[in-house]
Formats: structure tokens, C-alpha cells, sequence
């Protein structure tokens, strides 16, 4: 457009951007158009109108005296903006909103937060115990948060924080001032029925997720009440239920009997604790839930160490009334973290480790605590029995239940100090006799074992078949060798006899918290044998039991899977195609149970695996989720979204050799499903083109034509009806890449396509004339 006219329209843009209203206006008029139906649709997804709205708004104009004052006009009227009513134009309302906030709190951190951030979280803040407002001088049973008000900016930050997902410090720093109102909401709602229960927990997820680990520690302490970081809701206000399914916040009269306060007390804090283990439920993943645990052992282990040093100081006559206070603090403290770590053992201690230096990190706490406190008293039994468990946990790494690296040794060898100590010092002779064998066997790298560890490592995995079981394979979950490492001739001899391998042996039964037929047991333990073609015979032979149907080893399906899933990561091509081929035969027989399993592990690779070894495994699983889809047939219908969400996933990968196996798998899979595509063609076709347009490797091009190509030919004659909203994309797509592409190999493919594509069109304008007979009788 010309200068003149560009300034003309940008004089009128701010000149009705600062009347009243002016916001809404100017975003209804950029935004004007969409009409209704499948144009209203189209619009509400066109983000880059919507961003560049939003870049209109976020920049002061000339027109105005300040910056200040153009926050103080503008701010108010685009948190209106989040609380449009209409349907089909809120999606686009609320991500100009989010948008103008964002870009506002990055470019004026200081501004934003005075007129955007303090009013939007206003509600949270005013019933805060840190809030100015004096809540002691208000009578009882003022509603201090309505119970609209109150679901309003709940929304509203779930919108701002989680939807628009930017993690800058500003948001993070103002988000964590209302947390532990936010989390006294979510505690309440998962007590009680209210819609606030899913978005207090997506935002107290979210934040956890996003902040440094050590701040998100402090959070959780502080929402645990163990630390001061967070403030929570104000002592005299209470959350109750709204009637129209929220909540709404108000003061509570102080409540003068003694007993019925502290059964009131007692009983908030138990619900917090309950509503903290939820939470931390869903941040085993990451991690968060581990390193939490471990920080609570850490307490617990500091409150031994202290009482060891004072036990009598609470009784010494002649304190003041100030020590008194701090006694019983610190007393009531310590009560708060002995709960604490008993609500974690109970609700996610199966499978709170994700990787091997958190399981060095708790088993480290829990060896320090028995090396200040040595188990003795009333509670010796239960001190005795969590350091066997976490030693059994060593054992069990080194006895094979995990195939350690060199770089898991030397995180291993921080132990090592903790065994040496507790082997001198610790009043038990055989706990003493356990510690200087794992020190032994972390030292050696394993090469020499003892038996007591081989015998350790069996009974934690023999009674706790799901302690430290985890995504990246941590104890528990896999079949592990019990124990010292026999030579493959000792083991060979103990078959030969008929004798079942012992708990010290490092062939023990990888199944030994579930019994199994000596046949099958034997088979398990050979799919560990050192010598491939012992191991892919042994993985084979489970292959046929399952294609059988032998009730054993479908009992032991999950085993089953796990050892598969083990040996797929073997370099040898023998051993590791057997093992693909065992889980295409289990996920075809059991889709439903073991698919999520694969789709998961090929999108999250196991932490710890170097990039190429993730890429490469993940590459085994997409040819096992593609035999899968050709076993099942019509059926993969059932599977079609997580089947091609995960390809579409893995074609954006940093790996180029991922990123093409991936679209290849994907070319496949829409093979199969032919009618049944439906809407994600679209998805496919915007993948495919981005890809053969602008990736920079010819082998991934190559694949994203090959796509097309798999594509035409399943659908054959069904194409144009499949096909008829990009078919025109899919076409210019093809003479581009026949045109301009360097690569001889996706020029060839595309070729191929064309001719796929003429053949299809011809069949379709010229259908082949038949010569048909036809009797007909005359009246």
C-alpha cells in the first residue's frame, strides 16, 4: 500500500483504539467476516491474524502522551477480552488477549505486571495471607471472593499461564504468589464436587513443570507447610462450595474451643497431604515426585540427627517462653515431615524413580539416616526394613536387573563412602557383611559379586515386584539376574543337569516374584544368555508360545513384553528381529494393553540413552507398531489417532533417519486405513508438503513423497473421494518436487505418483466400456 495510506489508516487504528471500548472494536473489526459455519471455523484457527492483532495492541501508538497511560486505557479492556461470551469468536478473542499479554510482559515486564498481572490474579491475591487487606478487622461470614469471581480468574490463568505457555520469570514469580491459594482450591475441589478440580490442576502442574527443579522443590515444601516460599490462604479464610458448582472464598469466625480448633487443624493438613501425594502422582515422569521424596528423606534424616544430638532438651526446666515456642515448632515440624514421607511411601513409592541417580540419591538419604540413627527402640523394626530395601535396590542394579553403563558406576561409586561407613559402624553383623559386598561389587564394576548380593537383590525383587519400577527401567520391572556373574559354562552345566539356577546364580529367574513352569523359566533365562544365537533361539521359542496361545506364558504377558522390549535394544540384527518379531506378536494379540505401552516408549525414549541408541530403538518400535497394524487389519481403526499422532510426532524429529522412518510408517499406516482417514488427511497432507518443501535432507524428502505415493496407491479408485479437499495440494506438491527437487531417487517417487495420479483420473473420467447382454421380453 502506499505511505500515505498506511499512515492515514494507522492514525484512525490508534485514534479508535484509545476511545472506550476501542479494543473490542478494533479486534472485531480486523477479526469481522467469519459469518458462522465452516468460514467461522476456518478463522478461529487462523492464529497468525489473531498474533499480528495482537502485535497492533501491544504497541503504543504516537497518537498517545505516555506508555503509562496507554497501559492504563488499554490493559482493563484486554483482560475483557478473555470473557467474551460468544461461541464461535471467544477462540479468537481469548488468543488475541493471551497473545497481547505475553508480548506486553515481555517488552514492559514493569507496567505489565501492575496493570495486567495484578488485576487478573486480584481474586487469588486478596484472600492470600499476605495480603494487605486486614481479613482480622472483617465480621464473620463475609464473602471476601464471590463465587463467580472466583471461577473467572481461574480460567482466566489457566488461559494466560498454561494455555499461552510462556515460561518467563515474571509469570512464573507472579504465578507463584497465588499457588497456595490455587492449591487450598484444588484440595477442596478434590474433596468435594466442583469443575475447579481439573484447572487448579493443570496450572499447579504446569508450574511445577516449568520452573528450575529447585524452585519447584521449594514450592512443594511450602505447599506441604514446610517452608515459608509459598503463601497459602489466610488462616481466618475458608473455601466453600458455590451453587453453581464452583467455589467461592469468605471468612471464618475464630474458633474459640480448643479441641474443635485442633480437630479442625489436624484435618486440613491431612487433606493437604493427600491432595500434595495426587498431585506429585502426576510428576513421576519427570522426575519431580523422585527428587521430592529424596528431599523429604533428607529431612527425616537431619530430624534423627537432631533428636541423637538433644534428646532431653525439650524437658531442661527454666526455658522461656520464646524457646518453649521454638521447641514446639520444630517439634510439630518434624511431626509434618515423619507424615509427609509416610503418605509418599504409601501413595507413589512403586514408581517414584525414573533413573539411576535418583535411586543413588534416595538409597544415599536413607544410608546416612542408619549411619546417624542406627536402628534401635520402638522403631528399629521399621528402620531395619527400609535399609534393606534400599540396599536390596543396589543389589538388584548390579545383579542385572538394569544393564549398567560405565557412567552409572560412577554415580553408583558415591555410595560407596555411606557402605564403608555403615559396614564399620552399623550394630547388625550381617547388614555389615551386605554393605562391604555392594561396596565390593560397585568398586569391581560388578565383575566381583558376593553371594549375600545376589541374595539381596532376589528377596527386594521377590517381595516387591514393583518397588523402583519405572519408565527408564530402574529396578523392579525387568527380569533380573539375581546375583555374582556365572560363567556361561557354569550355566550351561546347571542346564544340563535339570537344576533350576539359584538366587546367587546370574542366570536367577527373571520371573521370581511369579512362579513359572521349569520349561518356561528356562526360556527366560536363556533370552539373557550372553551368546546370540542362544539368546534370538530363546526369544523365538517365546515367539511360538505366544503365536500358541500357552496359558503360561500368556499369564506372564507383561514379563513377556519387558524382555522383548529388553532385547530389541541388543546390536545384534538376529537377536533384536526376534525380538520384534515377539512383540508384534503380543500387541496383536492384546492391542488394547500393550499398544499404549509402544506408543508411549516411541515417543518418550528412555532418559539416560544416548540420542542415536534412542533413535535407533525407536525405529525398532515403528516397524513393531507396523506389524502390529498389519496383523490387526480393518481393526487398526480403533488405534488410528495415537498410531498417527506418534508418526506425525517422529516426523519431527532431530533425527533425519528417525524423521524418515517415521513418514514412511506413516505412508503405510494411511495405506491401511484407506475410507477410514477421515479429517487427519488434512493433518498428513500439511505434514508431508512442509517436509518435501523445506527439510534438508534428501533422504526425508525422499520419504514425504513415498508418503503420496503409499497414499494413492491403497486408496486406488477411492482416491478422489478420500482425497477431494487436497487432492489439488497433493498435486501441485508433486509437480513442484518433479520440477525443482536436486534428489534423482524423490524425483523419481514423485513421478511414480503422477503416473499413480493420471491412472486414478483417467479410471475416473473415462470409466472401460463393458458389453453387457441383456434379455428383454416384449409384451
Amino acid at each position: 500500500a502506499p505511505g500515505w495510506l498506511r499512515r492515514l489508516c494507522g492514525r484512525l487504528l490508534s485514534e479508535r483504539l484509545l476511545r472506550p471500548s476501542g479494543v473490542q472494536a478494533v479486534v472485531r473489526g480486523i477479526l469481522e467476516g467469519t459469518g458462522g459455519g465452516a468460514g467461522a471455523e476456518a478463522a478461529a484457527l487462523d492464529w497468525r491474524k489473531c498474533d499480528a492483532v495482537a502485535k497492533i495492541l501491544a504497541s503504543c501508538p504516537q497518537q498517545c502522551l505516555s506508555l503509562e497511560d496507554y497501559y492504563r486505557q488499554v490493559c482493563p479492556q484486554i483482560l475483557d477480552l478473555l470473557h467474551i461470551q460468544d461461541k464461535v469468536a471467544a477462540r479468537q478473542f481469548q488468543r488475541v488477549a493471551t497473545t497481547t499479554l505475553l508480548t506486553m510482559a515481555r517488552e514492559h515486564p514493569g507496567l505489565a505486571e501492575r496493570h495486567l498481572l495484578q488485576p487478573l490474579l486480584s481474586p487469588l491475591l486478596r484472600c492470600s495471607e499476605a495480603a494487605e487487606l486486614a481479613v482480622e478487622d472483617l465480621a464473620a461470614g463475609t464473602v471476601l471472593v464471590p463465587e463467580a469471581e472466583l471461577g473467572s480468574c481461574v480460567e482466566d490463568v489457566l488461559k494466560v499461564y498454561v494455555v499461552g505457555n510462556d515460561n518467563s520469570s515474571l509469570l512464573l514469580g507472579s504465578l507463584q504468589a497465588v499457588l497456595g491459594v490455587v492449591f487450598s482450591l484444588y484440595s477442596f475441589a478434590k474433596q468435594n464436587v466442583s469443575y475447579l478440580r481439573s484447572p487448579c490442576q493443570e496450572i499447579l502442574l504446569w508450574f511445577l513443570e516449568k520452573a528450575e527443579r529447585e524452585r519447584s522443590l521449594a514450592v512443594l515444601g511450602g505447599l506441604a507447610g514446610l517452608g515459608g516460599t509459598v503463601p497459602t490462604l489466610h488462616p481466618r479464610c475458608r473455601v466453600r462450595a458455590g451453587s453453581e458448582g464452583g467455589a467461592a472464598i469468605a471468612v471464618e469466625e475464630t474458633i474459640s474451643d480448643e479441641d474443635e480448633a485442633l480437630y479442625q487443624k489436624i484435618s486440613l493438613e491431612q487433606c493437604h497431604m493427600q491432595s500434595l501425594v495426587e498431585l506429585l502422582s502426576h510428576c513421576q515422569k519427570s522426575g519431580l515426585a523422585g527428587d521430592f521424596f529424596i528431599h523429604c528423606l533428607k529431612e527425616l534424616t537431619q530430624v534423627a540427627a537432631e533428636d541423637e544430638a538433644d534428646p532431653d532438651l525439650a524437658v531442661e526446666p527454666g526455658r522461656s517462653l520464646l524457646e518453649l515456642e521454638q521447641e514446639q515448632a520444630k517439634q510439630g515440624r518434624q511431626l509434618l515431615v515423619l507424615q509427609l514421607v509416610a503418605a509418599l511411601c504409601e501413595g507413589v513409592s512403586d514408581t517414584v524413580f525414573t533413573d539411576i541417580g535418583q535411586v543413588q540419591q534416595f538409597v544415599a538419604a536413607v544410608l546416612q539416616r542408619a549411619c546417624a540413627h542406627p536402628a534401635r527402640g520402638a522403631g528399629a523394626a521399621a528402620e531395619a526394613q527400609t535399609l534393606a530395601m534400599a540396599m536390596g535396590l543396589v543389589a538388584a542394579l548390579l545383579g542385572g536387573a538394569v544393564q549398567l553403563q560405565s557412567s552409572d558406576f560412577s554415580v553408583l561409586k558415591r555410595l560407596v563412602p555411606l557402605l564403608e561407613e555403615l559396614s564399620r559402624s552399623y550394630p547388625e553383623p550381617l547388614t555389615q557383611e551386605l554393605a562391604s559386598d555392594l561396596r565390593i561389587a560397585i568398586c569391581t564394576h560388578g565383575a566381583c559379586a558376593p553371594g549375600t548380593v545376589g541374595a539381596a537383590a532376589h528377596g527386594v525383587l521377590g517381595r516387591r515386584p514393583g518397588v523402583g519400577q519405572s519408565p527408564a527401567g530402574v529396578p523392579g520391572g525387568a527380569p533380573s539376574a539375581g546375583g555374582s556373574r556365572a560363567p556361561p559354562q557354569h550355566r550351561h552345566r546347571e542346564r544340563s543337569t535339570g537344576r533350576e539356577p539359584s538366587a546367587t546364580s546370574a542366570t536367577a529367574a527373571p520371573c521370581a516374584d511369579s512362579p513359572a513352569p521349569a520349561a518356561l523359566q528356562e526360556l527366560l533365562v536363556s533370552a539373557y544368555d550372553p551368546q546370540p544365537p542362544a539368546r534370538a533361539a530363546a526369544l523365538r521359542h517365546l515367539a511360538s508360545l505366544v503365536t500358541q496361545r500357552h496359558p503360561e506364558a500368556l499369564r506372564l504377558q507383561e514379563k513377556l513384553l519387558q524382555v522383548f522390549l529388553e532385547n530389541m535394544q541388543h546390536e545384534d540384527a538376529f537377536v533384536y528381529l526376534s525380538a520384534i518379531q515377539g512383540v508384534a506378536l503380543l500387541s496383536s494379540e492384546y492391542p488394547a494393553r500393550i499398544l499404549p505401552v509402544l506408543l508411549a516408549q516411541y515417543e518418550c525414549p528412555a532418559q539416560g540413552t544416548g540420542d542415536a541408541a534412542a533413535a535407533a530403538t525407536r525405529m525398532k518400535l515403528g516397524e513393531v507398531l507396523m506389524r502390529v497394524t498389519r496383523a490387526l487389519g480393518d481393526m487398526v481403526f480403533q488405534q488410528r489417532e495415537p498410531l498417527i499422532r506418534a508418526f506425525l510426532r517422529g516426523a519431527r524429529d532431530p533425527d533425519g533417519a528417525l524423521r524418515a522412518s517415521s513418514l514412511s510408517n506413516l505412508g503405510e499406516l494411511c495405506q491401511h486405513l484407506g475410507f477410514q482417514l477421515g479429517s487427519i488427511v488434512q493433518e498428513v497432507t500439511c505434514c508431508v508438503t512442509a517436509i518435501a518443501r523445506t527439510d534438508p535432507e534428501a533422504e526425508v524428502r525422499r520419504a514425504a513423497v513415498h508418503v503420496v505415493v503409499l497414499l494413492l496407491r491403497g486408496l486406488s479408485d477411492k482416491a478422489t473421494e478420500v482425497l477431494r479437499d487436497v487432492l489439488r495440494d497433493l498435486y501441485r506438491l508433486l509437480k513442484h518436487v518433479a520440477t525443482a527437487e536436486r534428489d534423482g531417487a524423490a524425483v523419481l517417487h514423485a513421478q511414480l505418483a503422477l503416473e499413480e495420479l493420471d491412472a486414478v483420473m483417467r479410471r475416473v473420467l473415462f470409466p472401460p466400456q463393458t458389453l453387457q447382454k441383456k434379455i428383454v421380453v416384449l409384451p
